[in-house]
């Protein structure tokens, strides 16, 4: 690699396939002009490619290292050789597409390439998703006696190896002279107004067309000063109005302006034009057509009378209690009303109860002569105790007989103690 007087490298640019990718090497001492066929070497081996145009001087940051020379021009031999490959691939593309078939492989075989030195055969293809081609790589090496080399390639790489034609009627440019695809988005397609249908915005491949890239800087600059549709603006002639439409190439707008109560359209040049406020998005654009009339609200429905309250539930008359009911009998009002509950004596003002005191105590406080405590231990001799005590065993350690001494007093203390006085006793309303 030798540089130049003013520090710059030269190169030639060498293609391998038609639209291919442009790859730079030293030409060295000989002469090349556009066309010419060389023998190079690449990273695959030894390749057989045409210059594209004639030597030329780059920046050395520019050409990817490390820069490798031309090695020959191509002779007579080498043209014959690379024909008699071109013939070798056609047939290795019907072989490998029956042993595809024979081992039912979901893939769809493309193109089929030999190096120039018969080093390696490269075949590819496309599929939906991974492919276990293990098995085929070996049938094929068996077959060809050689490398076998099987690249997945996309539908944009599949329509640039096959070829064919676009909707414009031409040879498509990937196939013919576009040697890199390009980002292509669908905002691109807006910018140039056009119909967003994907049938005709999409190419063969089945993506958007690559042509939508080759004028999206020019239609950028030129939306800069034209109005969007929804617009309003105000004219060089004082009139106001929404904008309807924008032609992008000739720089004009048409304008939905009211004359006599009466919508018209009037076309202006954007320089005519101040736009005064924009659309708002999520708004509908403007049209031609009359504004219908707005539909009259439905009359509210009536609201429901409000749920009675509290009070008017208790103007209503109670229901009748169990004790009430015709044809029953039983106890009558055994519950006391709301009313009866209001007309008792507060806790605070009834006598408090007399506090539990020993069955000695409450002897003595009526005037009676104590028991002897002995007493108080033995049970009471009636039939039922002695009913009981017939059916069980007298272990001596029974939990009742642990303690009869409480047992005794409180049995006694209710049995002894004084009714309550009538005043206390819960009256029962009569009717």
């Amino acid at each position: 690699m030798e540089k130049t007087e003013n520090g710059k490298v030269k190169v030639v640019g060498v293609r391998f396939r038609t639209a291919g990718k442009i790859y730079y090497f030293d030409p060295g001492d000989f002469e090349l002009s556009r066309g010419s066929h060389v023998i190079v070497e690449t990273a695959r081996g030894i390749e057989y490619g045409f210059v594209v145009g004639p030597p030329m001087e780059v920046e050395e940051k520019i050409i990817p290292q490390p820069l490798k020379a031309v090695l020959r021009i191509s002779t007579e031999e080498d043209d014959r050789r690379e024909q008699k490959n071109r013939e070798r691939e056609r047939e290795a593309f019907w072989i490998c597409r029956e042993r595809i078939q024979k081992r039912g492989l979901e893939m769809k075989l493309i193109d089929a390439e030999y190096t120039f030195d018969n080093s390696k055969v490269l075949f590819y293809f496309t599929a939906d998703g991974r492919v276990d081609f293990r098995e085929l790589v070996k049938d094929l090496a068996g077959v060809f006696r050689t490398r076998i080399e099987l690249r997945q390639v996309g539908v944009r790489d599949e329509t640039k190896i096959l070829g064919g034609y676009g909707s414009c009627g031409r040879p498509l440019c990937c196939h013919t002279w576009l040697s890199d695809f390009v980002p292509v988005s669908i905002k691109m397609a807006k910018e140039q107004n056009l119909s967003l249908n994907p049938g005709k915005i999409s190419g063969v491949c089945g993506r958007l067309m690559c042509c939508l890239k080759n004028e999206a800087e020019t239609y950028e600059e030129l939306n800069k000063t034209l109005p969007h549709a929804g617009d309003e603006v105000e004219a060089s002639d004082g009139m106001n109005g929404l904008v309807e439409s924008v032609n992008i190439l000739r720089q004009t707008a048409r304008i939905i302006v009211e004359v006599d109560d009466e919508k018209e359209l009037h076309e202006y040049s954007v320089s005519d034009l101040t736009i005064l406020r924009r659309r708002k998005r999520g708004t509908s654009r403007p049209t031609m057509q009359k504004n219908t009339p707005p539909q009259k609200a439905a009359p509210a429905k009536e609201s429901r009378e409000p749920r009675e309250g509290r009070e008017n539930r208790d103007k209503k008359e109670p229901r009748e209690g169990k004790g009430n009911r015709e044809g029953k009998g039983g106890r009558e009002n055994s519950r006391e009303g709301r009313g009866n509950r209001e007309n008792r004596e507060p806790r605070e003002n009834r006598e408090p109860r007399e506090p539990r005191e020993g069955r000695e105590a409450a002897e003595v406080r009526e005037g009676r002569e104590p028991r002897d405590m002995a007493e108080t231990r033995e049970p009471r001799d009636n039939g039922d105790n002695a009913a009981r005590d017939r059916g069980k065993k007298d272990h001596g350690k029974n939990r009742r007989d642990r303690r009869p001494d409480r047992r005794q007093d409180r049995r006694h203390y209710r049995d002894d103690q004084p009714a309550r006085a009538d005043s206390e006793q819960r009256e029962i309303p009569q009717e």
